[in-house]
């Protein structure tokens, strides 16, 4: 699964669904997003569920009551992505695109950080982008 917190509703949002259906995502829970055009996701909203919750609490609660444990995508994480053990329901929580992921999400006990390997002088990548490296990556890891 995907949890999109606080992401501006431009083109990010239907491009990460995209990349949800492509590597059999669960479903993507939206928090404190607003209206978007789904266009860009080329119909992938037919197939993966998208979920709306005001608040990253009752997000949290929801996927935990589900058995996923939760991981967040912070550049600044002490554990690189491919390093990292991850639980076999994963939702990857990733933040807005300039301000990063909130207080709440970095302050939970129930998340786990972790860091996409970067080798840029840029500490962060697109957000769509990150979503399918670690969809990818999880993925990758199931089929063994």
């Amino acid at each position: 699964a995907l949890v999109l917190e606080r992401l501006r509703p431009d083109f990010n949002v239907p491009k990460i669904f995209r990349s949800a259906q492509a590597f059999g995502a669960h479903s993507v829970h939206l928090v404190d997003i607003g209206p978007f055009d789904p266009a860009p996701g080329k119909g992938a909203f037919k197939h993966v569920p998208a979920r709306f919750h005001a608040g990253f609490e009752a997000c949290r609660d929801a996927l935990l009551g589900e058995g996923f444990g939760l991981v967040a995508l912070d550049p600044h994480a002490p554990t690189p992505l491919p390093d990292a053990e991850l639980p076999q329901r994963c939702a990857f929580i990733l933040g807005h695109e300039s301000e990063g992921l909130s207080s709440r999400v970095l302050d939970d006990p129930a998340v786990t950080r972790v860091a996409i390997p970067n080798l840029g002088t840029l500490d962060s990548l697109n957000v769509a982008v990150a979503a399918s490296i670690a969809l990818y990556e999880f993925a990758r890891r199931s089929r063994r």
